[in-house]
């Protein structure tokens, strides 16, 4: 058994039997992904998809709580403010590494327990096999600090079924396995008890879907889609003013919960992220994480996010003040621009050679 470990151990690489495994190793830090993680990750990938021995890629997390609470904000905060260059670069190699599992040319499968978000969303929800724990519980909460629902949620929310895709982008809302699985985050859930017997299965060759299907339970539990049924209608509306006043007028305790959750994130961020779920559904994953890094390559020098990872991470008083403050002030015209390509040119994507 040979392993491979990053200069602090963040990440670990195993070859067990045809299996190559990836444990993220951050647990005091609920594994948030880090650019050194990104770029072991990266070349690890690109050498075993080009390896006869291993048939499937397998990540999963240490530490139980989180498989991965999603990115290192703090350290993009600083960076962001900082204009350090490091701040984009990070965003450069972690889009082309989503786009690479997407992509991957052999099964992989996470096996999520505990929290996954953000950036853990992003080197598991993009995999060919989706497989969640008992504690799984997803949540992409970017509007909510300012920024937007990034590495390929422009292109895997607007493919869940009805309107769970711009629901879960607009609100943040965290759900778990059952939910998960209902709306097509997940293709399985399997105790995590189960996991061990998962791995030395697909170690040994045998069959993916068929190890999952041996392995996989039904999670109770589940409200999803009957919350949605109460405000499907309000999500079909043109853009997020009437979808609040459609919410509003419906007066029920679903639409009327929906409503003040949503009022409470960065009207900014409420108009880039609508717009990821209509014109992410023609895209796909390349362009979608495309565009992505034109969004953020703007969000680096706007206001909302360092004012919302100052509210949630520095100063923890929970009260951000957006800018602008009101929807009404957001101009189109504003939002157009982060949507526009680059001059410097779009983000593109070598490939598993580089």
């Amino acid at each position: 058994m040979a392993v491979a470990e990053t200069k602090e151990d963040e990440v670990l690489f195993e070859r067990l039997g045809h299996a190559g495994i990836v444990t993220l190793n951050r647990p005091k830090a609920l594994n948030a992904i880090s650019h050194a993680m990104v770029r072991a990750m990266t070349a690890q990938l690109a050498a075993w998809a080009v390896d006869d021995g291993v048939r499937t890629v397998i990540i999963r997390a240490s530490g139980g709580r989180a498989f991965s609470a999603g990115g290192d904000i703090r350290h993009l905060y600083e960076w962001g403010r900082g204009k350090d260059p490091r701040f984009l670069a990070f965003y450069v190699d972690e889009y082309r590494l989503d786009a690479m599992i997407a992509q991957y040319p052999k099964p992989y499968v996470a096996l999520i327990d505990g929290i996954v978000m953000g950036g853990g969303a992003g080197v598991s929800i993009n995999g060919s096999h989706r497989v969640g724990s008992q504690t799984l519980q997803f949540a992409m909460p970017e509007v909510g600090i300012g920024f937007f629902p990034d590495v390929g949620a422009t292109y895997f929310l607007p493919r869940l079924g009805g309107v769970a895709g711009p629901y879960l982008a607009l609100t943040g809302e965290r759900i778990g396995p059952a939910d998960a699985l209902d709306c097509g985050l997940l293709e399985a859930v399997v105790p995590q008890t189960a996991f061990g017997d998962v791995i030395d299965r697909l170690s040994q060759g045998d069959d993916v879907d068929a190890t999952l299907d041996r392995f996989r339970s039904t999670p109770e539990g589940g409200s999803l889609s009957e919350r949605l049924k109460a405000v499907a209608p309000c999500f079909k509306q043109p853009d997020v003013e009437a979808l609040l006043a459609a919410l509003e007028m419906d007066g029920g305790p679903e639409a009327l919960k929906t409503h003040e959750t949503i009022r409470q994130k960065s009207p900014t961020s409420l108009k880039i992220a609508f717009r990821q779920m209509r014109e992410g559904a023609a895209l796909d994953i390349e362009a979608a994480l495309q565009l992505e890094y034109r969004i953020v390559s703007r969000v680096r020098d706007g206001h909302d996010f360092y004012e919302g990872i100052r509210a949630a991470v520095v100063d923890k008083d929970r009260t951000p003040r957006w800018v602008p403050a009101r929807l009404e002030d957001v101009r189109e015209t504003d939002v157009d621009a982060y949507f526009q390509p680059l001059p410097d040119g779009d983000l593109t994507f070598p490939g598993l050679t580089g």
